[in-house]
């Protein structure tokens, strides 16, 4: 049976052909790996992901949480699961191994954790935990990693993120819950959380929950705000358990989706006793948690990677063996034979938007990935700072955009199925639901577009964005004299110069006083760019595959009119021409968009501003 969730071939192509993730073995950090044990690691990881991880998916979603006595109970399955991966050491391939992890680089374990993610309801649990163990290595005390952060990492104790709260939503800066401190250091919390993911399970014997609050006295706003440890039961200096810590679950939220996962209201300190620890230096709490945020926006776009990638190969697997119709030429013939549906023309260009979207989207998450490698081994400021600055101004992209078109490609699934794929006894219709809420949590995709046009386009007086716009540029200056790929070449440079001329109209609107303009453009010129950045992967993509598809023309002596005849028995020969006119496909129906939006925003019309909130309706 093909592999319905991870394409293998295009995990490769990226990490290897496209970004040489193997040259990471040359440097000092990552001396003592190597390509076959990246791969290696890699085809466990999908073994463990189509024989244990994917089943649970359903049965976790049919099954759900439950709240009983204060406690929460998951999906039983999840439990042989959290077993596997805990032996594994899966959820801690990239943590240094000084700390218990396995020290692989941050892009494998990114690429590992895609072929699990598509059953987001469970992978959250364990990869939480780590996420926050992070926080506790990075800006806790000795004492805090010994007593906290090692049992987190070895799969014992659980974590979470402890931000909304039911008035201030995203509006973090206006939370209520108060910390008061007491005379030995210690505080107590008093408050109420929201939507709180993995808030609580009976997978860990104890959870340790980041927690944002403000001390009694602290000015109002983010820079009033402190980070603090709040664990389920309180731990003894010996690392024992003590008694139950004061904060109670109200309730479990029913939810469109991911109902494996326990999002959760928390309510602390009802009866004054709810023990916290400050994690790092008081009012730096979101500095702190920012780090977690933006690990947890590049996890969201993983999160739509892998389960679009889950969608669309159910839909292409289905669309072979789905007979239906006759073909295209035979029509009007009722005695021709029903053909499969990729036969169909209309099915075919749902698949192949499909296919550029989920490779546009596995392109982008790995360079981000990658980008945090680069900048650890980088040895020169420059250099450290280039791929800084590319994955501080694309982290909003991997996140808003990612998550809108993984959303897309999951709906465009249930498309091709039919009637079949509305219906829960196929898998596409849960992969809609679980993925929805990946535009709306961690920032909504409003927020991330105001945070890259607001914040992010102007980091470093522009430089980051400059350094964006020279990748494309030497992209298309490396592929404008390819003869197979001229014309998208061209259309490319069309959309980045587009690209640049709106953020040139945005910053004079700026300085003309017309700052709404680009305020309630931000998600337009994000959809822009995330447009555009896909047209840029793509292309680099197409440009290595011309190149190795020559090179297989030329080693087996293929003349131009025996080419069809060799892609349709040679993989790698189709693999390659795949890639070319995917990248195709992409600039010819998909990028044209930019214009359109480009247009719009320049007209300056702010009717969303302006429509009184009466004429929405009476």
């Amino acid at each position: 049976m093909a592999n319905l969730i991870v394409d293998a071939r295009d995990q490769a192509f990226v990490l290897y052909e496209m970004l040489h993730l193997d040259e990471l073995c040359a440097t000092q950090r990552f001396q003592d790996y190597s390509k076959d044990m990246f791969d290696m690691t890699m085809e466990i990881g999908r073994k463990l992901a189509a024989e244990e991880i994917y089943p649970a998916n359903a049965e976790g979603d049919n099954e759900g949480c439950r709240l009983e006595d204060g406690q929460v109970y998951v999906p039983k399955c999840f439990h042989r699961l959290m077993k596997l991966i805990k032996e594994g050491g899966w959820p801690v391939m990239s943590v240094p191994q000084e700390y218990g992890g396995q020290g692989f680089p941050y892009t494998i374990n990114v690429a590992t954790i895609e072929a699990f993610i598509h059953n987001f309801s469970f992978t959250i649990y364990p990869y939480a935990a780590t996420a926050a163990g992070d926080l506790i290595r990075n800006y806790g005390t000795e004492r805090q990693k010994k007593l906290y952060m090692e049992k987190m990492y070895a799969g014992e104790w659980g974590g979470t993120m402890a931000l909304t709260e039911p008035e201030a939503g995203s509006d973090v800066g206006n939370l209520k819950t108060k910390a008061i401190r007491q005379s030995d250091g210690t505080f107590r919390l008093e408050g109420t959380k929201q939507f709180i993911t993995c808030g609580d399970s009976d997978l860990f014997e104890n959870i340790v929950h980041p927690v944002l609050a403000r001390i009694e006295g602290d000015p109002p706003g983010t820079k009033g705000i402190s980070i603090f440890l709040v664990p389920k039961y309180r731990v003894n200096e010996d690392g024992s358990l003590g008694p139950r810590n004061d904060y109670s679950i109200g309730g479990i939220e029913k939810k469109m989706g991911l109902n494996g996962s326990s999002t959760c209201n928390m309510s602390f300190g009802d009866n004054g006793e709810c023990y916290a620890e400050l994690l790092g230096e008081e009012r730096q709490g979101m500095k702190i948690m920012f780090q977690m945020m933006n690990e947890a926006r590049i996890a969201v776009g993983l999160q739509s990677l892998g389960t679009a990638s889950a969608a669309y190969l159910h839909a292409l697997n289905y669309s072979r063996e789905r007979k239906q119709g006759s073909d295209l030429m035979e029509m009007n013939n009722p005695e021709a034979l029903r053909v499969p549906i990729i036969h169909h023309p209309d099915v075919r260009r749902m698949l192949l938007w499909m296919k550029a979207h989920v490779e546009g989207m596995r392109a982008l998450v790995y360079l981000l990935a990658f980008c945090i490698d680069q900048e650890e081994v980088s040895k020169d400021k420059e250099g450290s700072e280039k791929w800084k600055g590319l994955l501080e101004l694309l982290t909003p992209i991997c996140k808003a955009y990612c998550s809108d078109i993984g959303f897309r490609i999951a709906e465009m699934a249930i498309q091709v199925y039919g009637g079949y794929g509305y219906c829960r006894d196929y898998p596409v219709e849960q992969f809609m639901r679980d993925l929805k809420v990946a535009s709306i949590y961690e920032g909504t995709n409003g927020i991330q577009a105001l945070d890259l046009v607001g914040r992010k386009m102007a980091q470093k007086k522009g430089k980051y964005f400059m350094t964006f716009l020279n990748e494309v540029n030497q992209t298309i200056s490396q592929y404008k004299d390819d003869e197979s790929l001229k014309d998208v070449v061209e259309d490319l440079q069309g959309a980045i110069n587009l690209l640049s001329e709106i953020a040139m109209f945005f910053s004079q609107c700026v300085s003309g006083g017309k700052f709404l303009v680009p305020v309630a453009n931000a998600y337009p010129f994000l959809n822009m760019m995330g447009c555009v950045t896909f047209g840029w992967l793509l292309l680099w993509q197409a440009g290595i595959a011309s190149e190795k598809l020559e090179e297989l023309y030329t080693e087996a002596r293929i003349d131009a009119s025996k080419k069809g005849e060799f892609l349709n028995g040679n993989k790698e020969a189709a693999f390659y021409y795949g890639k070319i006119l995917t990248a195709r496909f992409y600039m010819k129906n998909v990028l044209p968009q930019v214009v359109a939006l480009a247009k719009a925003m320049k007209s300056e019309d702010l009717s969303v501003v302006e429509m009184p909130e009466q004429s929405f309706a009476t």
